[in-house]
């Protein structure tokens, strides 16, 4: 084999080796990955990802409400990463484990905290949501019929605090924030609750008449919510357990 050959080869191999990383998303493109982290991400959660240019990779990152990405690739034998090259996997490896410090364009510096796992087990009703390029530049979503992964809104009957009567209101759930509104057209909710702060969301069967009950626990105050089908009572209970799961939680 010639050298050249030789060469391609090892690239080959090392190109391998940075897509056994357990936070490497080969199917995720740039829109894809900046939705992901501004819904479920904190500053300096980061993934890598395939880039739009073949044999390169890059590495996309949560910053201050925005996304930015930056390029990883294979050079000869060196991984290179901004301005540091690194001659094995394992100095990769070590590299992101001392969890670096990333600057942008801007100056801004963000610490490279939290990788976002490839195995992470998203709700499978959110697999066919279709990701547009408005979530790569903003964090204020817009509640269109068209929402972002890991985003659900819709009807359902809360119990109230004081006088224990029974409200249709409409829920809006998105990134950690779970908020309702009196009626679905109003612009200003009644009420917006923190899920990082909730401590369980399961099924509720203590209110006797009541079907497809679920209750959203803070230390504060328990919320008891139903939906007119239990399919949709177990959406609402299985998109909030996931978020309860892989937020970073507040203490």
């Amino acid at each position: 084999m010639s050298m050249a050959g030789t060469l391609d080869q090892i690239t080959l191999e090392m190109g391998k080796q940075l897509e056994s990383l357990d936070w490497f998303h080969p199917g995720v493109d740039r829109h894809t990955a900046e939705s992901l982290l501004l819904q479920n991400g904190v500053d300096g959660t980061y993934m890598l990802r395939p880039s739009s240019k073949a044999g390169e990779y890059a590495l996309s990152v949560r910053c201050d409400k925005s996304v930015k990405h930056f390029n990883l690739s294979v050079e000869g034998t060196d991984f290179k990463f901004g301005h540091g090259e690194f001659h094995s996997m394992s100095e990769l490896i070590n590299h992101f484990a001392n969890k670096p410090l990333i600057g942008a364009d801007s100056g801004q510096l963000t610490l490279l905290n939290y990788p976002y796992p490839r195995n992470i087990e998203e709700p499978n009703m959110y697999d066919t949501i279709r990701v547009h390029a408005e979530f790569s530049t903003a964090d204020d979503f817009s509640r269109g019929p068209e929402f972002a992964i890991n985003s659900k809104e819709g009807f359902l009957t809360k119990l109230g605090a004081r006088f224990k009567t029974w409200h249709t209101r409409w829920f809006v759930l998105q990134k950690f924030e779970l908020r309702y509104y009196k009626k679905k057209e109003d612009t200003r909710a009644i009420r917006a609750m923190d899920l990082r702060e909730c401590e369980e969301c399961k099924r509720d069967y203590t209110n006797k008449g009541k079907f497809n009950v679920f209750r959203v626990v803070f230390k504060w105050r328990t919320f008891f919510m139903y939906s007119t089908t239990e399919q949709e009572c177990n959406d609402w209970i299985k998109l909030i357990n996931w978020k309860l799961k892989n937020t970073q939680r507040r203490p």
